[in-house]
């Protein structure tokens, strides 16, 4: 057993050092947003393929409208998906439409806001020099172009550029299936009814919407009574998963068996306890191969201590970095000096119109407190044994995610 309170920044490294990237899978288009790209993406042609107007108007010759105004014969019609076959030679035009093929011959375009047509006659009121309105062959980007990188999270505007590339299928990361289960005798499902002393299973649901945020599949094994039986026929579930993720029984009381119940089924045992608050109680191992991170049950510690290793091993498997670095904000109020142990105190944060950021930690930081964790928009970080800070001081902040 590992006696001694294991650092953050070590336990982070420990969780993620024996991962590794889940291998890629293809996917369609519109199956795309969120995943993880697993190999770049080239664009198979060129946008826009030919050089279109940008504009309603006439594709002319530049030099056929030195001198304005000047009247030319209208020869055709040029329109998007069906250009003009013919060429545009001295004194002509072609009527042209946004998006539509210039012409050959042509070299720019005046607006129909400064053209006058009588039959097959227009009368041009203003010029316009080689290459207005036009938009040139591959001015987004060319066929061959490496527009998006292995390891992006796919946004709404990716897909869209993917779509615009011409590539219909995508190569991403395999979402981690991630296997948890809470414990304790206290726990009922929300909704139930007939437990005056029991705990609503809020870890179990936190956790589920979270793995799904991160980019997993969630696999819920249910709740486990302080039972080692019980406990160990549920962990029988977890065969398959990418990560295995226990909330609760991860302290020293008698009816704290998660460790004992693993250890009985193989378990190798790498830390177990971390400097830091809310959170202690973290056990770390691997069962028959598959990484377990066992949380503490009290649900601020489960949220906190999820955010910071749950996601950091999602995102390994996912090929992400494990954690960015963690952004600054000026505190809003005092802090006293910090012991041992790191902490994380539940903060608000405001947003100055100059951009920069104000954390103000809430007044009262207990981790039986639910309610402040969902109020609170940032973590504010305190390092061990970090002195008393003022107001307007500057620390550094865990931003939650969206939808964590």
């Amino acid at each position: 057993m590992t006696r001694t309170l294991t650092p953050v920044a070590e336990a982070l490294e420990r969780v993620c050092r024996g991962l590794t990237p889940l291998p890629a899978e293809q996917v369609s288009l519109r199956e795309g947003l969120g995943r993880v790209l697993a190999v770049d993406l080239t664009a198979r042609r060129s946008q826009p393929p030919v050089a279109v107007s940008a504009m309603d108007g006439y594709a002319i010759r530049a030099v056929d409208v030195a001198a304005p105004p000047a009247t030319l014969t209208c020869i055709g019609v040029s329109a998007a998906g069906a250009g003009f076959a013919g060429e545009v030679a001295a004194g002509q035009a072609v009527r042209i439409y946004t998006g539509a093929p210039i012409p050959t011959g042509a070299d720019a375009v005046v607006v129909q806001e400064d053209a006058e047509a009588e039959g097959d006659r227009v009368l041009l009121r203003a010029g316009a020099k080689a290459g207005r309105f036009v938009r040139p062959a591959g001015l987004d980007f060319a066929e061959g172009d490496v527009l998006l990188r292995a390891g992006r999270a796919l946004t709404a505007r990716d897909l869209g550029l993917a779509a615009s590339m011409n590539l219909p299928w995508l190569a991403v990361r395999r979402r981690p299936r991630v296997a948890f289960l809470a414990t304790g005798d206290e726990l009922f499902m929300p909704g139930e009814t007939g437990h005056p002393e029991g705990i609503p299973s809020s870890n179990s649901v936190a956790m589920a919407a979270c793995v799904e945020a991160w980019g997993g599949l969630a696999t819920d094994l249910g709740i486990a009574r302080d039972d080692e039986g019980a406990l160990s026929a549920l962990l029988a579930g977890a065969r398959g998963a990418d990560l295995l993720v226990t909330m609760g029984g991860a302290s020293v009381g008698d009816r704290d068996l998660v460790r004992k119940v693993l250890g009985e089924r193989g378990f190798a045992l790498d830390f177990f306890r971390v400097a830091m608050r809310p959170g202690m109680p973290l056990v770390h191992g691997h069962l028959d191969g598959t990484p377990v991170i066992g949380l503490p049950g009290n649900p601020v510690s489960s949220g906190v201590t999820g955010l910071l290793f749950v996601r950091a091993a999602m995102r390994t498997l996912l090929a992400l970095p494990a954690s960015e670095p963690l952004p600054t904000a000026v505190l809003g109020a005092a802090v006293p000096a910090n012991d041992h142990r790191q902490d994380y105190l539940r903060a608000a944060l405001r947003v100055n119109a100059d951009g920069s950021r104000v954390a103000t930690p809430f007044p009262t930081q207990d981790s039986s407190m639910l309610a402040s964790l969902a109020r609170a928009d940032c973590l504010v970080v305190r390092p061990p044994h970090a002195p008393a800070a003022a107001a307007g001081e500057m620390v550094e902040v865990v931003l939650f995610p969206p939808a964590a």
